[in-house]
């Protein structure tokens, strides 16, 4: 989305204009474009910048702020391993260590071809199965290292 295609910025202003009447519009605004296309670039943030009048500072700390939202795409399968206490404890680093090993990439990246994204989450409030994992809402119970690969390779014949 570097280059705004004409439609992108069509959509982007009709999501704008959809809460042209909110007196705080930002969150809806930016949550309502990053399921649209999965991130927010500073180009589109100046785009919201210029439709809205709130300055691209603000805009930009709120998208660094909240870790679902995205400046970056993300890849077709993003992967979550919770390292929360309970789930530390029962050996989630070892886990996330073996996504990374495996994938190559480290949490907060995406593998080159664009299928996985690696991140390392606070909770996913799942603590009577950890070490717990999430892919795209889904979550793994139970998740140990010896896992891992087999995870991975069920997505990636999911992704035929």
């Amino acid at each position: 989305m570097a280059n705004i295609s004409e439609a992108a910025v069509k959509k982007i202003n009709e999501i704008c204009d959809r809460y042209a009447t909110e007196t705080t519009p930002l969150m809806m605004i930016l949550s309502d474009i990053q399921k649209e296309y999965g991130y927010i670039p500073l180009d589109v943030q100046e785009l919201v910048s210029d439709k809205t009048g709130i300055p691209v500072a603000e805009i930009y700390g709120v998208v660094t702020f909240y870790s679902f939202f995205s400046l970056k795409p993300k890849g077709k399968y993003v992967i979550g391993c919770c390292l929360g206490t309970a789930c530390y404890v029962k050996g989630a680093q070892q886990v996330i260590d073996k996504f990374s090993d495996i994938l190559g990439i480290k949490p907060g990246e995406t593998t080159a071809d664009g299928l996985f994204t690696l991140s390392a989450l606070r909770c996913l409030g799942a603590c009577g199965i950890a070490p717990a994992v999430s892919v795209n809402g889904k979550v793994y119970p139970k998740v140990s290292v010896s896992q891992v690969q087999g995870i991975i390779d069920e997505l990636k014949g999911g992704a035929n």
